[in-house]
């Protein structure tokens, strides 16, 4: 352990205080579990330790229900469809807050990738109208005055168009014909029609990442891939949102850090719904006092299934340890995978992956939080 874990007050062993503040493990823990197993890890080794447990989110899955936890309100069912359009009943949080109603949406919950298998994945006809949906219901039918969005974990690379569909804007080719919302259609669009649109409250996107719309660090060549995107669909989907930018005068909207969240979700928010993009984790850190919480730990520990090139661009787990680098407080990170570039960052003090065990995929996913827990107590030995 580090000099400041453990120190002597009136000859007295000071228990050290961790805060444990994870991301889910997809597929396997969520961040509450993962947290729980993290706690575990330290107790074997430590049993008098002062535990914080703090599961976090940045806008992805995860973010609704740990915003909500923080907040007075109730849960509202409301139809949607998932990202190929099929009918799914969906749920948001209807809060009670000093600026009124306020609806928390999580894209995942309609859009999200983990709504389909493997093989269904398709950004070329995935789209967030589901999300629009959701935005429509809590405007019409419990007058929201405000709207918190997470963005993140989409199975989407629409640009928000599927989203902006459903609150009433209208996509025309050449000859005024409206055109069905979808990546694969983009390129026929000649012009926005905004005359309809739903009016709408004020919306805070809350981002996962900070990435911008297009480009070598944009939605299509940094997240497409693991939608089911090949290179030559790549080609399709950058080729369409950069003409859906063009014809809609969105050149300065698309560079806005966050625009290239959630497949573009972010540029459709900014640009076609006025919304304000923040950042996910900056928003839960304000409501959770994670700073002050930071302050009082002698030691913070985080994670996330993957801890990789990715999340450099700002996932939770990076941000945390920004902010505990700049705080002086000692962080250690524990994932699924990690790549050489996340490695080589510095950002945490050490960064331990379950995988380095040489285990199976299939046995690390089945046995994520008995695997964590021996990770922790064994860090946790050598000092972390």
């Amino acid at each position: 352990m580090t000099s400041k874990n453990r120190h002597l007050t009136s000859l007295h062993l000071v228990p050290s205080r961790f805060l444990i503040a994870p991301d889910k493990f997809k597929g396997s823990l969520s961040a509450p579990d993962a947290a729980a197993a993290i706690a575990a890890g330290i107790r074997r080794v430590e049993p008098d330790a002062v535990l914080d447990l703090c599961p976090i989110a940045d806008g992805g899955e995860g973010f609704l229900e740990t915003l909500a936890a923080t907040l007075e309100g109730q849960w509202i069912s409301c139809p949607a469809v998932d990202a190929l359009g099929r009918a799914i009943r969906s749920r948001y949080f209807l809060a009670t807050t000093p600026e009124g109603p306020t609806a928390i949406l999580e894209m995942a919950e309609t859009a999200g990738l983990s709504r389909l298998t493997a093989n269904e994945r398709n950004p070329l006809l995935a789209t967030t109208k589901g999300t629009g949906m959701q935005i429509a219901h809590a405007i019409s039918e419990r007058g929201v005055t405000r709207i918190i969005l997470g963005l993140g974990g989409s199975a989407t690379n629409d640009g928000g168009c599927g989203m902006t569909a459903a609150l009433g804007l209208r996509f025309l080719d050449a000859n005024e014909n409206e055109i069905e919302a979808n990546p694969s259609n983009l390129a026929d669009v000649r012009r926005v029609d905004r005359s309809s649109r739903l009016a709408l409250p004020e919306i805070i996107a809350a981002c996962d990442v900070d990435h911008p719309l297009l480009g070598p660090r944009g939605a299509t060549a940094v997240f497409s891939a693991q939608k089911g995107a090949s290179s030559g669909t790549q080609i399709t989907l950058e080729t369409g949102l950069a003409h859906l930018v063009a014809i809609s005068g969105g050149e300065e909207a698309a560079l806005i850090p966050g625009a290239g969240a959630a497949g573009g979700l972010g540029f459709g928010l900014l640009h076609f719904a006025g919304a304000k993009l923040v950042s996910g984790f900056d928003l839960l850190a304000q409501l959770l006092d994670l700073e002050n919480r930071i302050k009082l730990a002698d030691h913070v520990i985080t994670g996330e299934g993957s801890i990789d090139h990715q999340s450099l661009g700002g996932k939770g787990p990076v941000a945390l340890a920004r902010l505990a680098n700049s705080l002086a407080v000692p962080i250690t990170a524990f994932c699924g995978q990690a790549d050489d570039e996340a490695r080589g960052s510095g950002i945490f003090q050490s960064l331990h992956a379950l995988a380095d065990n040489g285990l199976p995929l299939e046995t690390l996913i089945a046995n994520a939080g008995p695997l964590l827990t021996e990770m922790v107590q064994k860090a946790m030995r050598n000092g972390l």
